[in-house]
């Protein structure tokens, strides 16, 4: 995802809204995405877990559409608690590239959800790093019998093992 950092309030809206999107399109619950209504309320209702925040399913749309660009600090942190994120993510105070770190952990956590995907991980757990290597050989094998990359983004920020 592009992350824009214009200075002038549209591209900042654009940006935030871009963001949000982001969030909404990838930290959910497996198979029930969450809806402006229901975010508004649990941060609505979880008033001391979110600093006291009233947030509408109305304003949270002009948000998510970029017809509003200016929350309030409160209203962006209550959103970044939300969806376990930096705020700064959120205020556009990130770098590109620590805005994409934080999007490459997203990535992460939405296939840690997965539980066969987690079963393989956990499961590698205490091998020797060269069976490690041996299977994610074999998984890229795999992946490019299916046509698909042999290596997807690395969300742990590793170098692949040929580039260390």
């Amino acid at each position: 995802m592009a992350v824009g950092d214009g200075n002038s309030p549209k591209a900042a809206g654009s940006a935030l809204a871009e963001r949000l999107n982001y969030l909404f399109a990838h930290m959910h619950p497996p198979g029930a995405p969450y809806t402006n209504a229901y975010v508004a309320d649990e941060i609505s209702r979880g008033t001391d877990a979110y600093g006291g925040v009233s947030l509408t399913e109305q304003y949270l749309s002009m948000l998510r559409n970029a017809k509003r660009a200016n929350p309030s600090p409160d209203v962006l942190r209550a959103l970044a608690k939300f969806f376990a994120v930096p705020v700064g993510y959120l205020m556009g105070d990130l770098s590109a590239s620590q805005a994409e770190r934080v999007e490459e952990e997203v990535q992460f956590l939405v296939a840690m959800r997965d539980q066969r995907v987690r079963a393989i991980a956990l499961r590698s757990v205490g091998l020797p790093p060269e069976v490690q290597d041996s299977l994610t050989a074999i998984i890229s094998q795999f992946r490019q019998q299916m046509n698909l990359p042999a290596d997807p983004p690395d969300p742990g920020g590793e170098a692949p093992r040929g580039e260390r």
